[in-house]
């Protein structure tokens, strides 16, 4: 499931409180100190599919009669230059590309210098509100409009590049995840886990995290603040991943210390079986709320929901990933967007027992002309988190 800043408030919180104990320690788990990076050979985006992005970002503003398209930094706008400064700052026009600090005054000036003083405009998700309203007073000939027909449009199918190091950020993370859940111990804090995965992805060459939930917790999709001990017979969940040249990984893996009940092996296996139905629906030309739809199928045949109610699976089934950890397009139901090959998607239908347990198995997904495939093997057991 992860986050779309990468960073919550939870995950923050467990690796500031547990990173002060692992450095008192001064103790590095051996699996972790076996670790060596997994980063030669990376290739990053070459300039060439910078430009094809640049020329296909006009195209998609003629197609949708936009003659201006105002984007601020962030991830948008390292996809199209590659620069990760705050200071970068984009505005596309049918001709030219501009850049900017990110101040009203200055965006005014580049549309003046590029014609645009009259006519739509389109607007990145993440722009400012006080921004736009600014350039709006200073140029009211201007319409604004959702610029997402161009940056989702762009962004949402990947090339084989950006594949490429999808794959190098999941294969990290399930050699990071291996490393840590081969720290698990009696007693061990949830803070004490995200910081050793925190710690193996450091030595694995990235910067990454993970949200560590322990027993009844676990039906709790972004987790819980409250102490957690691990104890025999709990489930563990851990979520999240890292980021490779900006291109994001995110893998849950739900894993039993000890021997499971009966139970827990029985909705394990569930979800497992609800995971499949969404690979095997997410196919070209199906619509993105298909897969959820598959998938929530399983779930509540057994006799779980209706719908989104719990226990069952209160969230959609999976989101879009790429150089954000949640991008476009969503698997939930309302969306009828048709899937295309290169997009990439998270396969995560939770199943929550508040008060009990609940399991998330998450393994990213890409779209091919035969059928979706993952970055990741997925898991075959309630006590084999790893294909």
């Amino acid at each position: 499931m992860g986050n779309p800043s990468r960073r919550t408030f939870l995950v923050t919180a467990a690796v500031g409180l547990a990173g002060t104990a692992v450095a008192q320690s001064n103790t590095v788990p051996e699996s972790i100190r076996k670790l060596r990076p997994m980063t030669d050979g990376i290739q990053p985006i070459r300039a060439e599919e910078r430009e094809a992005r640049i020329e296909k970002a006009r195209r998609l503003m003629r197609e949708n009669r936009m003659d201006a398209v105002l984007i601020e930094a962030g991830s948008s706008a390292f996809y199209f230059t590659g620069s990760r400064s705050n200071e970068v700052a984009l505005m596309f026009s049918r001709a030219a590309l501009g850049s900017w600090s990110g101040t009203a005054d200055l965006a005014v000036k580049v549309l003046k210098d590029q014609g645009v003083s009259a006519g739509r405009v389109g607007v990145e998700e993440r722009v400012r509100f006080e921004l736009v309203d600014r350039i709006g007073k200073e140029l009211p000939a201007l319409e604004f409009v959702s610029a997402d027909a161009v940056t989702a449009g762009c962004r949402m199918k990947k090339s084989a590049a950006e594949l490429a190091l999808m794959q190098r950020a999941n294969d990290i993370t399930i050699t990071c995840y291996r490393a840590a859940l081969a720290t698990l111990r009696e007693g061990m804090t949830q803070h004490e886990l995200s910081a050793t995965i925190a710690a193996a992805y450091r030595a694995l060459g990235v910067e990454g995290d993970a949200m560590a939930i322990f027993g009844k917790y676990t039906a709790f999709p972004h987790g819980s603040v409250q102490p957690q001990k691990l104890r025999e017979g709990d489930l563990v969940l851990i979520d999240d991943g890292c980021s490779v040249e900006g291109y994001q990984s995110d893998v849950t893996r739900t894993v039993i210390f000890g021997q499971p009940t009966q139970r827990q092996r029985d909705i394990w296996e569930l979800e497992r079986k609800a995971q499949d139905a969404a690979l095997a629906a997410a196919k070209p030309g199906r619509t993105c709320e298909s897969v959820d739809a598959a998938a929530r199928k399983v779930i509540t045949d057994y006799g779980f929901g209706p719908g989104y109610q719990v226990p069952g699976l209160p969230h959609r089934t999976g989101h879009g990933i790429g150089l954000d950890g949640h991008e476009w397009p969503y698997l939930v139901r309302g969306n009828k967007r048709l899937l295309e090959p290169g997009m990439c998607f998270s396969d995560e239908p939770t199943i929550a027992i508040y008060g009990e347990f609940g399991v998330r198995l998450e393994d990213c997904m890409y779209i091919t002309e035969d059928g979706a495939r993952t970055f990741t093997k997925q898991s075959p057991a309630i006590d084999q988190p790893f294909g």
